[in-house]
């Protein structure tokens, strides 16, 4: 799937903007036929009954945090929004595409009241040829989405029905993750157009070598004779055409290339020019952008273009206030910056894919990503805020979510498969990797990804401290192990020098066990509340954050089969509700408005001093 871009062939048409808005009761059955009546609501005062109203909502946004009240933030089930679009008759000569960056977690897309297409899972982008469903002058789209996590879904969660003492049954909501269930339309939604004869998807490949590959799949008509010819471009602007070529696949080599790391991410670009002959000719035209690069895992560590490679970063989440998981590229831009500025390297799309436009910009600023689909929650012995309970022993049995994980992983790496950013696929956080049926689960995706995958990236599954090196029934299936640990904080709380001990020593049993695994810390962290001092340093404390992060990096410099360390959190971010959270998570080394706590320094400090 080619991401949407203006070229000399192809307009691209934003709708982002304010639609209608309303969200749907449980027993409410909305006929997407008739539009979506009632006055858009600006103002209210207090109105326990909100969500029956029809208000503006901002897309991309998450709805939750919009307007006020629980009933309307933790509403759960369907939703509709709905707006209207003027389209001149130039932009219906040609095929017309209706693309969402992501609707959380499903969507049915309908135009002009007819049903156009339905999608599951939140975190992808799809795309409707609407054509046939529109006419020159006001149509109406309307997109009904619902927000239910449940045993079939990624991220997985539960539907819970609760009836307390005189009051009428509620249904409930919980998440298995622990991160809020921001939903709605959170991504960019564009109208565009291609030619009848059109460029469908390309795939290209840049070795260390400088030899380049190709290959483009292309639509139309069967009667339409068609010819692809292909150009090599140097990056930065220069024109400069480096390679001809012709035909749907090919090769060639660049002599002297420049190499795409860290410190110079250098972009080469491939246009490819489609031209059908027909009742007339046509010609669709797109560039993509694309690195010489390789990562490899060897010898026991992680290596970018033949030499070593140190991962240092974060986990992070897309969040912030206001619109929640909704698309912002000023804090996409400013949180590079930010990790920039501290000397990371890298980070973790924990834990779902985050946007196309984050992915370019780390394409062009040279930030490595390992890429993770949105396979979290996978364990049916986590309650709603990722803390031990509920049933265990019982994942692999009670989940359905084997054929939709197949299913996110391909549409995952079809979508990022050319980045050159992207190192590695993360296929889960956290599952439940160490009960029975965790490898019979995993193995087939393991094989899809590496039969998918051009570039064939290295794999990984991110395990928690439940899964020992002694039960964990999916690290030898990874490439690379990578591990969240938390000694010091969800156990021998405050005892630092024994949570250090504890980890030494299991580190040295994943090594004796997987010699030649290079060890990434996927997560490790504590909670601090920001302007929270104390001079002991107890929990909670910006003091304690920082020494149990020091305690941590001094252990990985005494292991050289430590390869990485993402830090847990990067910002501050928004939770269910719970005793064991204060306003959300607060294991972030910025708040949530991207203020520095005292671990930013120690860690910058330790980062620039590093080498990449």
């Amino acid at each position: 799937m080619l991401y949407p871009k203006m070229t000399e062939s192809r307009v691209v048409c934003s709708l982002d903007g304010i639609w209608k808005f309303k969200l749907l009761a449980a027993d409410e059955v909305y006929d997407a036929a008739q539009p979506l009546t009632g006055e858009a609501v600006v103002e209210q005062k207090d109105c326990p009954r909100r969500e029956q109203s029809v208000v503006l909502m901002p897309v991309p946004c998450s709805y939750n945090d919009i307007y006020e009240g629980r009933s309307f933030r933790d509403h759960v089930g369907g939703m509709v929004y709905e707006r209207t679009v003027q389209l001149p008759a130039a932009l219906l000569l040609g095929r017309l595409l209706l693309r969402f960056g992501s609707v959380t977690h499903r969507a049915k897309v309908y135009v002009n009241g007819s049903f156009a297409a339905e999608h599951k899972g939140g975190f992808l982008p799809f795309e409707i040829e609407i054509g046939s469903f529109v006419r020159a002058g006001e149509n109406r789209i309307t997109v009904l989405a619902d927000n239910v996590v449940d045993e079939s879904t990624l991220p997985c969660g539960r539907l819970v029905r609760r009836q307390f003492p005189g009051l009428e049954e509620s249904l409930e909501n919980l998440p298995n993750f622990d991160f809020y269930n921001y939903s709605g339309i959170m991504r960019p939604v564009v109208l565009y157009t291609t030619p009848e004869t059109y460029l469908r998807d390309i795939v290209v490949t840049g070795g260390t070598d400088g030899v380049f590959s190709y290959e483009i799949s292309c639509g139309g008509t069967a009667e339409t004779e068609t010819e692809v010819s292909v150009e090599v471009l140097a990056g930065g602007g220069d024109d400069t055409v480096l390679f001809r070529g012709s035909g749907c696949q090919g090769s060639g080599k660049i002599e002297s290339c420049r190499l795409w790391n860290t410190d110079d991410p250098y972009l080469y670009r491939l246009r490819v020019t489609l031209t059908g002959r027909g009742r007339e000719e046509m010609r669709d035209v797109y560039t993509e952008e694309f690195g010489f690069r390789e990562f490899r895992v060897r010898d026991g560590g992680l290596w970018l273009n033949g030499a070593p490679v140190y991962l240092k970063g974060f986990g992070k989440h897309e969040d912030a206030a206001v619109h929640g998981r909704g698309f912002c590229e000023a804090y996409n831009v400013k949180d590079i910056g930010l990790m920039k500025w501290m000397g990371a390297n890298s980070f973790r799309t924990s834990h779902y894919p985050y946007s196309e436009e984050m992915m370019r910009l780390c394409d062009r600023e040279g930030i490595l990503v390992i890429d993770e689909v949105p396979a979290v929650g996978l364990h049916t012995g986590f309650t709603a805020t990722g803390l031990l309970g509920g049933v265990p022993h019982g994942t692999w049995t009670t989940l359905k979510t084997a054929e939709h994980h197949a299913q996110v992983l391909r549409e995952l790496i079809a979508r990022d498969k050319n980045h050159p950013c992207v190192i590695a696929f993360s296929l889960a956080n956290e599952p439940a990797s160490e009960e029975e049926g965790a490898k019979e689960y995993f193995e087939p995706l393991f094989a899809l990804a590496r039969k998918t995958d051009p570039q064939h990236r290295p794999l990984t599954v991110v395990t928690y401290g439940g899964a020992t090196p002694e039960s964990c029934k999916v690290s030898e299936l990874c490439d690379f192990l990578m591990i969240n640990r938390y000694n010091g904080w969800y156990d021998t709380e405050g005892n630092l020098r024994g949570a250090s001990a504890l980890l030494a020593d299991e580190l040295e049993r994943f090594h004796r066990k997987y010699p030649d695994k290079p060890i990434v810390f996927g997560e490790f962290g504590a909670d601090a509340v920001a302007g929270l001092h104390d001079v002991t340093g107890d929990l909670f404390s910006e003091e304690y954050q920082e020494q149990f992060i020091r305690a941590y990096c001094e252990l990985f410099d005494t292991k050289a089969y430590v390869c990485g360390e993402h830090v847990w959190n990067f910002a501050d971010f928004a939770t269910a509700e719970n005793s064991k959270r204060v306003q959300g998570n607060k294991k972030g080394v910025f708040t949530r408005d991207r203020r520095p706590k005292k671990a930013v320094w120690y860690l910058r400090e330790r980062w620039t001093g590093l080498k990449d």
